[in-house]
């Protein structure tokens, strides 16, 4: 898709769907980020990167894997701010260390 072909109602309704994408699957899919899994938008570019080199996922979620993609690598990330703001801030991709008081089995 080529961003000066593109209208502005268009990105704005392009914009909302990839608000409402989550990862359905892999390391950042709801098994891991419960319960939807990680926005699209806040995937790592690295992450996307590595389905550039290999091949997005077919159909609407690739399209709009590709789309955020090519946003990140332009530099215009900045462009899934309100998106952001709007659920609290960015969503955390980290994983959480064990508190304080967990049970730890090493197998003693």
């Amino acid at each position: 898709m080529d961003f000066t072909e593109i209208d502005r109602e268009d990105f704005r309704n392009l914009l909302g769907e990839i608000g409402n994408t989550y990862m359905p699957f892999g390391r950042f899919g709801p098994k891991e980020f419960p319960p939807h899994g990680v926005p699209i938008f806040d995937l790592p570019p690295e992450y996307l990167a590595w389905f550039a080199e290999r091949g997005f996922p077919k159909g609407r979620l690739g399209e709009l894997m590709a789309v955020v993609c090519e946003i990140k690598e332009v530099g215009m990330d900045s462009v899934f701010d309100p998106m952001r703001q709007a659920r609290g801030g960015r969503h955390s991709i980290r994983k959480r260390k064990n508190k304080r008081g967990d049970s730890v089995d090493f197998g003693q």
